[in-house]
């Protein structure tokens, strides 16, 4: 005799698959909040809380640029040389022109290091990984270098007013990301650029043979991950205030973690925008709940050694390639 099947079993039971199926950075970041719901409730206070969104908006603008990067099977490794080449345009006195038309120049200046990598990655076929990098450590070094005759000083007035306002009490920064990820989440999800990118992802063979602009496609993420770079750079230095040959160096690996964890691996866009968003925020709080149980310089950097772990072997259970 065949049992009926309650009402209420159908909907929970496709409730649970939901949930199961979403990235890893929705539940890392449920059980962090509840963590610090019992252990250190300070940090979800509005006004702690609202910091640690602003410090985390940097790297979910650097995360918009790597997932879109990822989705069609590359990387970008070369954000660390991109923000500490727009710190010293912007803190070594090299530009002396009104900080608005610097500020355009710098995202420019992003757009064409992406450029120059979408070049090569996508029409000379060149490795993704090798030609990122070496931009970054050229970049790197050219910072280094000039940082021997002008050293960084201080952020510019401008930019420092920027990311101290506060209008409603939300940072400029947050609202800058925010306005930034929707845009792009809404044209990814009604263009044909969007529709490229996912079949690109899919089978890049398929895109080829069918005509579809891959290679085009691929540049053009490149150009976009470089602006996102220099946009990141610059609302990082708005609220550090002082250059650095160093600024933003973990954001390349701690970007492509985040991507991984909200959802976004090679190929594969299943976590959107939001999920690569979510991830960006929970390893910033992350790095803040540990911080405020004293941990050091050295505990940073097995956290975020044990964070790019956690999301390769994530990929991994994916199912995703080498």
């Amino acid at each position: 005799m065949a049992f009926a099947r309650s009402p209420v079993a159908a909907p929970f039971q496709r409730s649970v698959r939901w949930c199961l199926a979403l990235p890893p950075a929705y539940a890392g970041t449920a059980c962090l909040v509840g963590c610090a719901y019992l252990v250190r409730p300070n940090l979800l206070s509005p006004l702690l809380f609202l910091l640690i969104l602003r410090q985390a908006v940097p790297l979910g603008i650097v995360t918009i640029g790597q997932s879109l990067t990822m989705r069609c099977r590359s990387l970008d490794l070369s954000v660390g040389g991109v923000m500490a080449a727009v710190s010293c345009l912007q803190t070594s006195g090299i530009l002396t022109i009104p900080t608005p038309l610097a500020c355009v120049l710098c995202v420019l200046f992003g757009a064409a290091v992406g450029a120059f990598s979408g070049l090569l990655i996508a029409y000379r076929r060149a490795s993704a990984v090798i030609v990122t990098l070496s931009v970054s450590m050229i970049l790197s070094g050219i910072v280094v270098a000039i940082s021997q005759f002008r050293a960084s000083g201080d952020a510019p007035e401008l930019l420092t007013t920027i990311g101290a306002a506060r209008p409603g009490g939300v940072p400029v920064a947050l609202l800058a990301w925010l306005a930034i990820l929707v845009a792009v989440a809404l044209f990814m999800r009604w263009s044909v650029f969007g529709r490229v990118v996912d079949a690109l992802g899919s089978s890049p063979r398929a895109a080829e043979l069918s005509g579809l602009p891959h290679l085009r496609v691929i540049f053009i993420v490149h150009v976009v991950s470089g602006v996102m770079s220099a946009c990141g750079a610059l609302l990082l230095l708005s609220f550090v205030g002082v250059g650095s040959a160093t600024l933003g160096k973990d954001l390349a690996l701690n970007s492509l973690a985040a991507a991984v964890l909200g959802g976004v691996t090679f190929g594969d866009g299943r976590g959107g925008m939001a999920g690569p968003t979510i991830a960006a925020f929970m390893v910033v709080f992350l790095f803040n709940f540990l911080t405020s149980f004293g941990l050091g310089e050295a505990g940073h950097l097995m956290l975020q050694g044990a964070i790019i772990g956690f999301a390769a072997l994530a990929y991994s259970l994916r199912g995703g390639g080498a």
